[in-house]
């Protein structure tokens, strides 16, 4: 059976501009890896509601789970929430049990809950909410979305308290064989193997030695670690003719 699938939309103008280097997308894609949940593709969108809604329902539609980065924080461009809603024709509203999480929060650290942070408990109904042991604010899950804050360290932590509760599949394990030609040489006999073994995932990454002569790193990955190493042992094999 094959793994569940899965997209990132990273959101955030501060990503677009370049103010900001995503480090969300790096870290969840090895957790996922970790966990048998693949990957399957990355989308960064502006601060633009349409821009949010369009995004989430397309690859919610195509993927088995969604993973959202950035946009639920207490300011007035935080409209990832909203937009998650409208995605899927929800309501949302400060919700009690979210509020009550952050009174708890605000209260012990002796800061108040003013209308600002109370927008962080607005959450769409139906929603699940997803902990947040760093900053308190919670994400939540609505239909396969799981929605999540930018900030790198409560999105890690985020991560880590919500893959507990999803379904994943084998490892993802993978394997690199430096060959020292250019992808030219390379292109055939991996272009065979792609094709006879369609089930693993096969990409050549080419580099240029200081003498100028070309290479590639050629990255074999699969869920079956035995077959992922006899690919590779082959492709090594038809190099040493």
């Amino acid at each position: 059976m094959p793994n569940p699938t899965a997209a990132m939309i990273v959101i955030g103008d501060e990503i677009l501009s370049g103010r900001t280097r995503d480090a969300n997308m790096y870290y969840l894609a090895g957790e996922l890896t970790q966990a048998g949940i693949d990957l399957r593709e990355v989308r960064v969108v502006s601060d633009d509601r349409g821009a949010i809604i369009a995004a989430v329902q397309a690859v919610s539609a195509a993927y088995d789970h969604v993973f959202t980065s950035g946009g639920i924080g207490p300011t007035h461009d935080d409209i990832t929430a909203d937009c998650i809603a409208a995605a899927f024709s929800k309501e949302i509203d400060v919700r009690d049990d979210a509020r009550q999480i952050l009174e708890r929060h605000y209260a012990a650290t002796g800061t108040a809950l003013n209308a600002a942070r109370l927008r962080m408990a607005r959450i769409p109904d139906d929603a699940v909410l997803i902990d947040n042991p760093v900053s308190s604010a919670p994400g939540f899950t609505l239909e396969n979305v799981h929605v999540m804050a930018g900030v790198p360290s409560v999105f890690k932590a985020m991560v880590e308290s919500l893959l507990p509760t999803l379904t994943g599949g084998a490892p993802l394990v993978s394997e690199t064989l430096r060959i020292d030609r250019g992808e030219g040489d390379i292109a055939g006999p991996l272009g065979a193997l792609a094709a006879e073994y369609p089930m693993l995932s096969m990409g050549s990454y080419p580099f240029q030695k200081k003498s100028g002569k070309y290479g590639s790193n050629v990255v074999i990955r699969g869920s079956d670690a035995a077959l992922v190493h006899k690919v590779v042992q082959e492709l090594a094999a038809s190099f040493q003719k």
